[in-house]
C-alpha cells in the first residue's frame, strides 16, 4: 500500500537529483579556469632585462653610426697615363719607406723627358747666339756715337773759327750761319744716336730676359717631369701596411687613377654620420663615446663636415686609446656625442627599445609576477640612461629589452 512522502523526504530526493549537476558544473568551471590560466601570455623572468626608474644626472647625447678607419691612410695615384708592367707587393704586406710597390711603363715619359732636355740645351745655344748678336750691334752703335762726337767737336771748332774770322772782317755772315747749322745738325744727330744706343741696350736686355725666362720655364717643366717620372717609380712613401694595390699586370691606367693605398693599422679613428637635424649639437671638441659591442671607448670630435649630404653630416672622432686591440678597420660602431647636462631628472637604463625621443609602450612590473603595458613619454638620452618625461615614477621596474612579440598583450605573466 503506497504512502505519501513527507516534505523532508521530498527535499532529500530533490537534492540527490540536483547534486550531480552541481558537481559537474563546478568541475567544468574549474577546468575552464585552469585552461585560461594555462593559455595566459607569460614570459620567464630570466629572459627579461629590468631597469628601475631613479633620479639622477644625464649627460645628453645624440647618437650616430660610425666605422673604424686607420688614423692615417694615403692613396697613391698614377702620375701619368700608362700601364702596369710589374707588381712587387700584395695587399696586407708591411712596407718600409722606399719599398717598390709596382712598376709602370715609363718609356713614353722618358722620351718626353729627353726631348725636353734637348729643347733646353737648344734654348741655351740660342741665348748665347743672341748675346753675341746684341754685343755686336751695341759695339757698332757705340763706335758710331764716338765718331759722331768727334764730328760734332770738329764742327764746333769750325764754328768758332768762322765767328772769329767774321769778327775780324775776313769772314761772311753766310759762312757763320752755315757753320752754325752744320754744328746744330750734328748735335741733334749725336743725341739721336745716343738715344738709339740706350734703346738698343733696353731691347737687348729685354730680349735676354725673355730668353732666360723661357729657359727657366723649361727647367721647371723639366723638374716637374723628372718628379713625375720619379713618382712613376711607385714606392712606399712611409712605413705602413699596404691595404690595396692594383695587381692587374698590363692594365691601362689613367693619370690620377688610384693604384695603391697604404694605412697605419696600429692607430685608428672613427668616421661617423649623424642626422643633419642634430647639426647644431655637434662641434669640434665635443666629447664622444664609441661603443663596440659592450666595450666603450672615449674620444673627442676632431672634425665636422659643414655640408649635409642625403640628410646626414659626417664627422670624425679621435679616440683616447687609438691603438686598442679591439679596433679593426671597417668595424661598425655606435657613436654618442655629448651635448648637454640635465640635473635631477627621472631616468632609466638605455636599451634596444629606445630609438629617439617620443612615446613608447613599455611593460612595467605590477607586483612580482605580472607585467602591465603602460604608455610612457621619453626624452633625450646618453649611451647609459634615457630621460623619463612622464608615465613612470621613481622605483618603477621597467622591462627594457625588445618586447615586440607581445604587442597584442596588455598584461604578461612572469614565471
Amino acid at each position: 500500500m503506497d504512502r505519501e512522502l513527507t516534505s523532508t523526504e521530498r527535499k532529500k530526493a530533490m537534492r540527490k537529483k540536483i547534486l550531480p549537476y552541481i558537481i559537474g558544473t563546478g568541475v567544468i568551471i574549474i577546468v575552464i579556469v585552469i585552461l585560461m590560466m594555462s593559455m595566459r601570455t607569460s614570459i620567464s623572468h630570466n629572459d627579461l632585462l629590468v631597469a628601475t626608474v631613479d633620479n639622477g644626472t644625464i649627460e645628453t647625447t645624440v647618437t650616430g653610426s660610425g666605422s673604424v678607419v686607420p688614423a692615417f691612410e694615403e692613396i697613391i695615384n698614377s702620375p701619368i697615363n700608362t700601364r702596369i708592367v710589374e707588381v712587387y707587393c700584395k695587399a696586407g704586406d708591411s712596407v718600409d719607406v722606399g719599398t717598390p710597390l709596382l712598376r709602370l711603363d715609363l718609356q713614353s715619359t722618358e722620351t718626353e723627358l729627353n726631348k725636353l732636355k734637348d729643347q733646353i740645351e737648344m734654348k741655351r745655344y740660342e741665348l748665347e747666339q743672341q748675346k753675341v748678336g746684341n754685343d755686336t750691334r751695341i759695339s757698332d752703335l757705340t763706335m758710331q756715337v764716338k765718331v759722331k762726337e768727334m764730328t760734332v767737336n770738329r764742327l764746333e771748332v769750325e764754328l768758332r773759327n768762322e765767328r772769329y774770322l767774321d769778327s775780324l772782317g775776313s769772314g761772311t755772315g753766310d759762312r757763320v750761319r752755315q757753320a752754325e747749322l752744320a754744328y746744330n745738325t750734328g748735335k741733334l744727330e749725336l743725341e739721336q744716336m745716343r738715344q738709339q744706343l740706350a734703346n738698343e741696350h733696353k731691347v737687348t736686355d729685354a730680349g735676354l730676359n725673355v730668353k732666360n725666362l723661357d729657359i727657366n720655364i723649361a727647367n721647371k717643366n723639366l723638374g716637374e717631369m723628372s718628379r713625375t717620372l720619379n713618382d712613376a717609380q711607385v714606392r712606399a712613401p712611409r712605413r705602413a701596411t699596404l691595404t690595396y694595390i692594383n695587381d692587374q699586370i698590363g692594365q691601362k691606367i689613367s693619370e690620377g687613377e688610384k693604384i695603391a693605398i697604404i694605412s697605419d693599422l696600429s692607430n685608428f679613428k672613427v668616421d661617423g654620420e649623424l642626422a643633419d637635424s642634430y647639426g647644431d649639437r655637434i662641434r669640434v671638441g665635443s666629447k664622444a663615446m664609441v661603443r663596440i659591442g659592450r666595450e666603450r671607448m672615449p674620444g673627442v670630435v676632431s672634425n665636422v663636415t659643414p655640408l649635409s649630404r642625403n640628410g646626414v653630416i659626417s664627422f670624425s672622432v679621435r679616440l683616447d686609446d687609438e691603438s686598442n686591440s679591439r679596433l679593426r678597420s671597417g668595424l661598425k660602431t655606435d657613436v654618442y656625442i655629448m651635448c648637454d647636462v640635465m640635473e635631477d631628472v627621472k631616468r632609466i637604463k638605455n636599451g634596444s627599445f629606445y630609438t629617439g625621443p617620443g612615446t613608447y609602450e613599455l611593460f612595467v612590473f605590477n607586483g612580482d609576477d605580472e607585467l602591465v603595458r603602460r604608455t610612457v613619454c621619453l626624452g633625450d638620452c646618453n649611451f647609459e640612461y634615457v630621460e623619463v618625461v612622464n608615465g613612470l615614477e621613481a622605483g618603477d621596474r621597467v622591462v627594457i629589452n625588445d618586447m615586440k612579440r607581445f604587442n597584442n598583450s596588455s598584461t604578461i605573466k612572469v614565471k
